[in-house]
Protein backbone atom coordinates (compact mmCIF):
# COMPACT_ATOMS: atom_id res chain seq x y z
CA UNK A 1 0.00 0.00 0.00
CA UNK A 2 1.43 3.38 -0.99
CA UNK A 3 -0.49 5.45 1.58
CA UNK A 4 -1.93 4.86 5.03
CA UNK A 5 -3.17 7.02 7.93
CA UNK A 6 -0.56 8.16 10.46
CA UNK A 7 -2.17 10.38 13.07
CA UNK A 8 -0.57 11.92 16.14
CA UNK A 9 -1.43 10.18 19.42
CA UNK A 10 -4.89 10.99 20.79
CA UNK A 11 -3.41 12.41 24.02
CA UNK A 12 -1.35 14.89 22.01
CA UNK A 13 -4.43 15.95 20.03
CA UNK A 14 -6.42 16.53 23.25
CA UNK A 15 -3.73 18.97 24.38
CA UNK A 16 -2.89 20.62 21.05
CA UNK A 17 -6.40 21.15 19.64
CA UNK A 18 -7.52 23.66 22.32
CA UNK A 19 -4.24 25.55 21.88
CA UNK A 20 -4.69 25.59 18.09
CA UNK A 21 -8.29 26.82 18.38
CA UNK A 22 -7.17 29.72 20.55
CA UNK A 23 -4.24 30.66 18.33
CA UNK A 24 -6.29 30.51 15.14
CA UNK A 25 -8.86 32.87 16.60
CA UNK A 26 -6.33 35.46 17.77
CA UNK A 27 -3.64 37.64 16.19
CA UNK A 28 -1.08 35.55 18.11
CA UNK A 29 -1.64 32.80 15.53
CA UNK A 30 0.34 34.81 12.97
CA UNK A 31 0.95 33.06 9.63
CA UNK A 32 -0.58 29.85 10.99
CA UNK A 33 -4.00 31.53 10.63
CA UNK A 34 -3.71 31.31 6.81
CA UNK A 35 -2.72 27.66 6.80
CA UNK A 36 -5.18 26.30 9.35
CA UNK A 37 -8.87 26.93 10.00
CA UNK A 38 -11.40 26.11 12.69
CA UNK A 39 -14.65 24.46 11.64
CA UNK A 40 -17.54 25.10 14.03
CA UNK A 41 -20.62 22.99 13.41
CA UNK A 42 -23.29 20.97 15.17
CA UNK A 43 -23.56 17.20 15.11
CA UNK A 44 -26.34 16.07 12.82
CA UNK A 45 -27.68 13.48 15.31
CA UNK A 46 -26.61 14.77 18.73
CA UNK A 47 -26.61 18.52 18.16
CA UNK A 48 -23.24 18.58 19.98
CA UNK A 49 -21.09 21.57 19.01
CA UNK A 50 -17.73 20.85 17.43
CA UNK A 51 -14.78 23.24 17.02
CA UNK A 52 -12.25 21.36 14.90
CA UNK A 53 -8.90 22.85 13.84
CA UNK A 54 -7.85 21.52 10.42
CA UNK A 55 -5.50 22.40 7.60
CA UNK A 56 -7.09 24.79 5.08
CA UNK A 57 -6.62 23.33 1.61
CA UNK A 58 -7.13 25.83 -1.20
CA UNK A 59 -7.32 23.72 -4.34
CA UNK A 60 -8.38 25.11 -7.72
CA UNK A 61 -10.02 28.13 -6.09
CA UNK A 62 -12.08 25.98 -3.69
CA UNK A 63 -11.66 25.49 0.06
CA UNK A 64 -11.46 21.97 1.52
CA UNK A 65 -10.76 20.09 4.71
CA UNK A 66 -9.20 16.68 3.98
CA UNK A 67 -9.85 14.10 6.69
CA UNK A 68 -10.64 10.54 7.63
CA UNK A 69 -11.96 11.54 11.08
CA UNK A 70 -15.41 10.34 12.11
CA UNK A 71 -16.74 13.91 12.49
CA UNK A 72 -16.70 14.16 8.69
CA UNK A 73 -20.00 12.27 8.61
CA UNK A 74 -21.79 15.34 9.97
CA UNK A 75 -21.38 16.79 6.45
CA UNK A 76 -22.78 13.77 4.60
CA UNK A 77 -25.95 15.54 3.46
CA UNK A 78 -24.42 19.02 3.68
CA UNK A 79 -24.31 21.14 6.82
CA UNK A 80 -23.87 24.73 7.87
CA UNK A 81 -20.45 25.54 9.30
CA UNK A 82 -18.67 28.62 10.62
CA UNK A 83 -15.15 28.74 9.25
CA UNK A 84 -12.50 30.78 11.06
CA UNK A 85 -9.69 31.39 8.59
CA UNK A 86 -7.10 34.15 8.61
CA UNK A 87 -8.84 35.78 11.56
CA UNK A 88 -12.22 36.01 9.82
CA UNK A 89 -15.36 34.02 10.57
CA UNK A 90 -17.41 33.10 7.51
CA UNK A 91 -20.68 31.19 7.42
CA UNK A 92 -20.35 28.44 4.86
CA UNK A 93 -21.88 25.19 3.72
CA UNK A 94 -19.86 22.00 4.03
CA UNK A 95 -20.44 18.97 1.84
CA UNK A 96 -18.81 15.58 2.39
CA UNK A 97 -17.06 14.17 -0.66
CA UNK A 98 -16.31 10.51 -0.07
CA UNK A 99 -16.22 9.02 -3.57
CA UNK A 100 -12.62 7.73 -3.81
CA UNK A 101 -12.38 8.72 -7.49
CA UNK A 102 -13.31 12.33 -6.62
CA UNK A 103 -11.24 12.50 -3.43
CA UNK A 104 -7.97 11.03 -4.77
CA UNK A 105 -7.18 13.96 -7.12
CA UNK A 106 -7.68 16.40 -4.22
CA UNK A 107 -5.13 14.48 -2.15
CA UNK A 108 -2.74 14.43 -5.14
CA UNK A 109 -2.95 18.24 -5.41
CA UNK A 110 -2.51 18.68 -1.66
CA UNK A 111 0.55 16.40 -1.63
CA UNK A 112 2.00 18.21 -4.65
CA UNK A 113 1.43 21.53 -2.87
CA UNK A 114 3.18 20.53 0.36
CA UNK A 115 5.70 18.07 -1.06
CA UNK A 116 5.56 14.42 -0.01
CA UNK A 117 7.56 14.82 3.21
CA UNK A 118 5.61 17.79 4.63
CA UNK A 119 2.29 16.41 3.31
CA UNK A 120 2.63 13.45 5.65
CA UNK A 121 2.44 15.78 8.65
CA UNK A 122 -0.16 18.12 7.16
CA UNK A 123 -2.48 15.33 5.99
CA UNK A 124 -1.93 12.74 8.72
CA UNK A 125 -0.67 10.19 6.22
CA UNK A 126 2.30 7.90 5.88
CA UNK A 127 3.44 7.99 2.24
CA UNK A 128 5.48 4.98 1.16
CA UNK A 129 6.61 6.40 -2.18
CA UNK A 130 9.45 8.85 -2.86
CA UNK A 131 7.12 11.48 -4.35
CA UNK A 132 3.41 12.03 -4.81
CA UNK A 133 1.60 8.67 -4.93
CA UNK A 134 -0.34 7.83 -8.08
CA UNK A 135 -3.99 8.83 -8.17
CA UNK A 136 -5.09 5.18 -8.23
CA UNK A 137 -3.04 4.46 -5.08
CA UNK A 138 -4.73 7.39 -3.35
CA UNK A 139 -8.15 6.20 -4.54
CA UNK A 140 -7.40 2.78 -3.02
CA UNK A 141 -6.31 4.47 0.23
CA UNK A 142 -9.53 6.52 0.18
CA UNK A 143 -11.56 3.31 -0.15
CA UNK A 144 -9.62 1.45 2.51
CA UNK A 145 -9.16 4.23 5.09
CA UNK A 146 -12.18 6.48 4.38
CA UNK A 147 -10.08 9.42 3.20
CA UNK A 148 -12.59 12.15 2.46
CA UNK A 149 -12.92 15.85 1.76
CA UNK A 150 -15.28 18.48 3.09
CA UNK A 151 -15.88 21.04 0.35
CA UNK A 152 -16.64 24.44 1.88
CA UNK A 153 -18.64 26.95 -0.12
CA UNK A 154 -20.02 30.38 0.68
CA UNK A 155 -23.61 30.38 1.86
CA UNK A 156 -25.97 32.03 -0.58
Amino acid sequence: MGVEPAHPPAAMMRVSNPVMRGLLRSPAGGPMRRQFMVLRFSGRKTGRRYDIPVVAHRLDGELYALTDAAWRNNFRDGADVEVTLDGHVTRMRGQLLDDPEAVAPLYVRAIDHFGAKRAQRMLGLKIHTPGTPATDALAEAARRYHLSAIQLTAKT
